[in-house]
């Protein structure tokens, strides 16, 4: 436990940090699922619009620092060939 009135107040800063980012990723995840079910759907239209609604979504969690860039830039990659797969 902490001890010091420093290390208290880091972990409450830890714990406001966490919950932030926790609703960030849950947010972001939402966006993803979103384009699983439209390829899965295997409607593109729908597809395509959940991704250009994902992509954002996915760089503003690099931007604060949830996600690493090249894991982003792999997930648009990946969900990108398999919408344009589609059809």
């Amino acid at each position: 436990m902490a001890n010091s009135p420093q290390a208290k107040k880091r972990a409450r800063q830890n714990e406001k940090r966490a919950a932030v980012n926790k609703a960030r990723r849950s947010r972001i995840r939402t966006f993803l699922r979103q384009v699983e079910e439209a390829i899965a759907s295997g409607d593109k239209a729908a597809a395509q619009a959940a991704l250009q609604a994902a992509q954002p979504e996915l760089m503003r969690g690099v931007s604060k620092g949830i996600f690493h860039k090249n894991t982003a830039s792999r997930k648009i990659s990946r969900l990108s060939s398999r919408v344009k797969s589609l059809g």
